[in-house]
């Protein structure tokens, strides 16, 4: 179902049941799974593939070129999963570097103005509110959430569960489960209600608490706390904090 003024690369990889719609555009390298929607005044270029039941809005751009000055034309790709949904004027670029990659992933949800850069992991069922930035090689774990008007430096991580606030400036990685909010961020506890809402076990919320409590309550230094961590850690949960602790970090851990 592609409307007729649409321009579609006749080399494009489209799969049965796409919908493409008025004005859209897409490139000669652009691969769509089944099921998906482009609304209308949508652009698709570049080395991208779409995923299966994905829903784009209007004036959403996946797979320009990089605005890194060091992007040269190199094939760098984006990748889109199975039923993400992309609103209106969201800007997804490709990676930069000859076959590297810009990746979102699966159940994700971009409301309008949310701009993710060059060679930008986004996990599963992340959500992204209204005027999220992502600047380049930023990491972003399954199911976490960034608010409106957010920005991300270049290179930070943002753990699983965690959430940012809005108008948030964000300079450092923040660890999973919790939640951080200003300009610049600063730690306020646990996402307590999206820990709740994944139905995380009453010991594993205890044990996310107990390590805010030794990264945030104690006057330990990082690698001291990561210690404690360790003799204390039961639960997959907490393991997962202090293995993204211990992860490899260009912009440090958010701490106070």
């Amino acid at each position: 179902m592609i409307h007729p003024t649409a321009i579609v690369h006749p080399n494009a990889n489209i799969d049965r049941g796409v919908e493409i719609g008025p004005y859209c555009v897409v490139g000669e390298n652009v691969a769509i799974g089944r099921g998906s929607v482009l609304q209308s005044h949508v652009v698709v270029n570049g080395w991208t593939t779409i995923g299966e039941d994905c829903t784009i809005f209007p004036f959403a751009t996946l797979g320009a070129a990089s605005q890194d000055k060091k992007y040269h034309g190199e094939r760098a790709y984006t990748r889109i999963g199975s039923r993400t949904t992309i609103r209106e004027y969201v800007s997804i670029q490709r990676a930069t570097g000859e076959d590297q990659v810009t990746a979102v992933g699966d159940d994700c949800l971009l409301l309008a103005y949310v701009h993710i850069a060059h060679n930008c992991i986004v996990g599963d069922e992340v959500t992204m509110s209204n005027l999220a930035h992502l600047a380049g090689h930023c990491i972003i774990e399954d199911n976490a959430v960034i608010g409106g008007m957010t920005g991300l430096h270049q290179f930070t991580r943002v753990g699983s569960y965690a959430m940012v606030g809005g108008a948030s400036r964000l300079t450092r990685d923040v660890p999973p489960f919790f939640l951080v909010v200003g300009n610049p961020a600063e730690p306020y506890g646990l996402n307590s209600v999206g820990l709740r809402r994944a139905r995380f076990s009453p010991e594993e919320r205890a044990e996310i608490k107990k390590f805010y409590k030794i990264l945030y309550g104690s006057k330990l230094n990082l690698s001291q706390a990561i210690e404690a961590m360790k003799a204390e850690a039961v639960t997959a949960s907490g393991k997962h904090m202090i293995a993204f602790l211990e992860g490899e970090s260009q912009q440090g851990i958010l701490l106070k």
